[in-house]
């Protein structure tokens, strides 16, 4: 008997409604007339009848692609032919391949989209399989060894130890979904984490404090071994060109002996030599570690290296004046690389526990001083005239070599010879600038001075004028203007007396 219901005024039949498989359940128009559960089983077949395809296809695409290259090979003559049938046919399949994965994003199989168009793209993920280069197959493993030993070390705190490795992998799966943070909030997120890791072992698991430190050493070693490669030297900023800064710096630097500086050390001793050069190698494999507590410890084992040099030459201990001064020339002889990006991703990422205090964060410091200092280093830091530095600096000129007397038996002649000659070149260099900036001086001042007295003369003269007056009349006699000259008695007249 069919039944009929009216719905938004249009007569349906009830019996329409059922199931297309007879199951008895009213079907969905949404899942093609089907109900849920019928739904479900066709879905799953068509799924894997589709997926079965698919990778049947790959596979004879394979397949046909390897006989065509093989018999490609097989003959010269005929290579163009076969090749020629092979991209027929290539381009055939392909057709044939994006008819089927357009077929796949209809309503029944629009779940095995993903699938089948990963097993049609087997042939080419296959050829270009290729091996990764050596420095992240290092990486990886550096990575997995790290994580192994972690996993020993937490294993000896029992429950504190996992509830260590929990909150790591936490941090870390957090961190993977913030690369988008600039280089400041991801050094604010790894600060955070380190300081609530070592409150929660204090406080909820009552760690010892020296386990603590310990612990945190293992924790900074795990994480950073992981993000090392996502938080050093990021693009976003401008480390890199700090780095490359720096470098120019220092080498236009070069010319700088100890003396300049100040240095306590002799390299003549072999035992300093030796420990110079252990100073600036390990100064320079601090850039090889990617643990900033290892890059601390390059830092103090070179720091260390230098108080030992300078306690054999000077025969006492070193104080802290003669410490920096020795660091700077081990940081200008050895020129590190990336240095401003090691100490940025130190700073950023290092546990504050251990960078603030203790001997590595003294040492840390001075090596941001010895590098603030180069930054800024001139002519009154060395104690030299402004010329002079600037003649160094450009490269006209370099400070005057070691003596030949100075030189060791095994030297040459040749080479004595040729110091002697640049020595003497170098004198006459200077005295030939010394005579002619006098001389230059003294033309200077002969102008200066004559311009002087012909200014100083012009002001007399406008000063105090020269005038000429006319001729003046000759005078009368001095009785002409007598009138009564007529009184006057006769003159007298010489009288001759007769002895």
């Amino acid at each position: 008997m069919n039944l009929k219901s009216e719905r938004r005024g249009i007569h349906v039949d009830q019996s329409e409604l059922l199931c297309k498989k007879g199951c008895g359940y009213y079907g969905n128009p949404a899942w093609q007339g089907f109900c849920s559960k019928c739904w479900r089983e066709e879905y799953h077949k068509a799924r894997q009848k589709q997926i079965q395809e698919d990778w049947e296809l790959a596979e004879r695409l394979q397949r046909e692609e390897e006989e065509a290259y093989a018999s490609s090979q097989s003959t010269q003559g005929a290579q163009s032919l076969t090749f020629s049938k092979f991209e027929e046919k290539k381009t055939n399949e392909k057709t044939r391949k994006v008819t089927t994965v357009k077929k796949f994003f209809t309503a029944s199989s629009r779940a095995g989209a993903k699938k089948a168009a990963l097993a049609g793209k087997l042939k080419e993920i296959q050829e270009t399989k290729a091996p990764s280069p050596s420095i992240h197959r290092q990486a990886s493993i550096e990575t997995d060894r790290v994580s192994k030993e972690f996993i020993e070390f937490i294993r000896t705190y029992q429950k504190p130890g996992q509830d260590i490795y929990k909150q790591c992998k936490l941090f870390l799966d957090t961190m993977s979904h913030k690369r988008d943070l600039s280089i400041e909030e991801q050094s604010e997120c790894a600060q955070d984490f380190y300081q609530n890791v070592a409150d929660r072992l204090q406080t909820r698991w009552k760690v010892p404090p020296e386990k603590v430190e310990k612990a945190m050493d293992e924790v900074e070693k795990y994480i950073m071994t992981r993000q090392y490669k996502y938080v050093f030297c990021p693009e976003t900023t401008d480390d890199e060109k700090k780095d490359l800064a720096v470098q120019k710096r220092i080498r236009a630097l070069h010319w700088v002996t100890p003396q300049m500086l100040c240095v306590p050390v002799s390299e003549e001793i072999p035992e300093v030599s030796d420990m110079v050069v252990k100073a600036i190698t390990d100064i320079i494999e601090m850039d090889s570690k990617r643990v900033p507590r290892d890059k601390l410890a390059c830092i103090t084992k070179c720091s260390k290296h230098i108080f030992n040099a300078i306690k054999i030459t000077k025969n006492e201990p070193a104080s802290a004046d003669d410490f920096l001064p020795t660091l700077i020339y081990i940081v200008l002889k050895g020129n590190p690389p990336r240095l401003q990006s090691n100490i940025q991703y130190i700073t950023r990422f290092c546990n504050p526990s251990r960078l603030m205090t203790g001997e590595d964060g003294y040492y840390f410091t001075n090596l941001c001083c010895a590098v603030a200092f180069i930054e800024k280093l001139d002519a009154q830091s060395l104690n030299l005239s402004q010329e002079d530095f600037d003649r160094f600096m450009t490269g006209q000129t370099s400070p005057k070599k070691q003596e030949s007397d100075s030189f060791s038996p095994d030297v040459c002649l040749g080479v004595k010879q040729m110091c002697k000659s640049l020595d003497l070149l170098s004198q006459l260099n200077e005295r030939q600038e010394r005579i002619v900036s006098e001389a230059k001086k003294l033309e200077k001042d002969l102008i200066d001075w004559t311009d002087g007295i012909t200014k100083e003369v012009e002001d007399i003269v406008e000063k105090y004028p020269l005038e000429i007056k006319p001729k003046s009349q000759a005078l009368a006699a001095i009785d002409s203007e007598n009138v009564e000259n007529d009184k006057l008695p006769p003159p007298l007249q010489p009288q001759v007396y007769a002895g």
